[in-house]
């Protein structure tokens, strides 16, 4: 770093991504991407789009805004289109949180969280999920700070009951709580519904996953009008073309395509539950997942040695270094060939190790 940084950019730890490697073909089951393709439709809408890039795009989302408005039954107003979910998230840290308005997220969930905290300056508090990797939802009635929640959690995939949710929300009138539901459409109830009921709900979710396009960088954010002007309040700001001509195009195709994404995301869900079935055969355990990945141990294995065995076989899984979890394995579901064979590398090093 240059001696012109910050001291409290000097002091900023980085998300760390799951790796990216080129120097092998892998199979890449390490970043939570999907086995399948964008929708063709989107593949052919971006292809249009490129023929009007000396053009602005729309600043406050346009047509994809009403789409996604639609999609959920919502109104145009409590929608906020983003560049990823993440800019949703940095937002709410930005404008909801400060000295005097702390947040509160679990131990062991997305990683962004601590940073954005930090980047923004935010005190913040950790509190740990139960033995079994479960909120307990006790821990955060009535806390009087901003609460992040990712649902289902990441990189357990457990997801918490909507009711539970509720109650965190009703008892922190004064406060935030974010939803973030990254994985919402592998399974779970969304809690869309509830921000015609609570003013301090905002519920993000993003088209990485889903709908194909983690390289599309597409997300929105949903909730009471004026928390949707307060967030657009900071784009505006900040960044008031934070989408892309392209972005906007492959997006309203990919809304307009909803049975695609249905049929994709149905096969990731039976392809976890045998993936799930069939690591349970080998001896590991498993956290139930809604999510497109699963969390998975094998007791007297070294989560760091499966990982760089299994590396070393071609096959890129995740593995985290925090002390509760750094045995686990977090194992993005990907094609059914895919998992097949990782299914049987698990079995070969598993017996090799033991």
């Amino acid at each position: 770093m240059s001696r012109f940084l910050s001291s409290a950019m000097k002091a900023l730890a980085p998300y760390i991504p799951g790796e990216q490697p080129s120097d092998r073909k892998y199979i890449k089951l390490n970043t939570n991407e999907s086995p399948f393709p964008p929708s063709e439709k989107a593949v052919k809408a971006a292809e249009e789009a490129a023929k009007s890039l000396q053009l602005y795009p729309a600043l406050d989302g346009g047509r994809l805004r009403s789409e996604i408005a639609e999609y959920l039954g919502v109104g145009y107003d409590e929608v906020a289109v983003t560049n990823g979910s993440d800019e949703v998230l940095n937002l709410c840290f930005k404008a909801f949180c400060s000295t005097q308005s702390p947040a509160a997220f679990a131990d062991i969930t997305y990683g962004f969280y601590p940073v954005f905290a930090n980047y923004n300056c935010v005190p913040y508090e950790i509190i740990p999920l139960k033995d079994d990797f479960t909120v307990d939802p006790c821990d955060y009635i009535g806390i009087n700070k901003n609460i992040f929640i990712a649902n289902p959690n990441a990189p357990t995939g457990i997801f918490l009951p909507v009711s539970d949710i509720e109650k965190i929300i009703k008892s922190n009138p004064d406060n935030v709580v974010v939803v973030d539901e990254a994985y919402i459409d592998f399974g779970g109830e969304s809690c869309v519904p509830l921000i015609k009921k609570y003013p301090n709900l905002v519920v993000t979710q993003t088209f990485s996953k889903s709908r194909s396009m983690a390289g599309a960088r597409l997300g929105f954010g949903v909730a009471c009008p004026e928390l949707i002007n307060d967030l657009y309040r900071l784009i505006y700001s900040t960044n008031p073309y934070n989408l892309s001509r392209l972005n906007m195009a492959v997006g309203i195709a990919a809304m307009e395509d909803s049975e695609y994404t249905r049929r994709n995301c149905a096969e990731v869900v039976s392809t976890r539950e045998k993936f799930t079935e069939d690591l349970r055969s080998l001896g590991f355990e498993v956290l139930p997942s809604l999510a497109n990945f699963v969390f998975a141990k094998k007791e007297g294995v070294s989560g760091r040695e499966l990982y760089e065995r299994l590396r070393s076989e071609g096959i890129l899984v995740r593995r985290f270094d925090s002390p509760r979890i750094n045995d686990w394995l977090r194992i993005t579901i990907g094609a059914r060939d895919d998992m097949k064979t990782l299914v049987e590398k698990l079995r070969l090093i598993t017996e090799n190790l033991l």
